[in-house]
């Protein structure tokens, strides 16, 4: 065992450097890819989020467009409840005056 300090012509020494800079240069590019994907992370999720907003304004317009509907139906169906027994006697007072004589 050799109990001596390396010296800065040491080969071991410079391949040691050399790979410590390759490790800390790796773990930067590293860094730098996280931080771009955590970016594009955000951006989708912002874009996510606009179109569930949106989704649910749509959702919210076709509720009432829905409600508006019914509404309507209902008042067609009672408009024809008063019709056709309108339209009935209007039909037999037609055929009695067509037929009287």
């Amino acid at each position: 065992m050799s109990t001596e300090a390396p010296h800065e012509n040491d080969p071991a020494l410079h391949e040691l450097t050399s790979l410590l800079e390759a490790i800390r240069d790796n773990q930067r590019q590293q860094l730098e890819r996280q931080s771009e994907a955590l970016a594009l992370q955000r951006e989708q999720f912002a874009l996510v989020q606009r179109q569930f907003e949106r989704t649910e304004k749509i959702q919210d317009r076709a509720e009432a467009i829905q409600a508006k509907s019914a509404q309507i139906v209902n008042v067609a169906r009672r408009m024809v409840v008063i019709a056709v027994p309108v339209l009935v006697v209007l039909i037999a007072y037609v055929t009695w005056l067509l037929f009287r004589r």
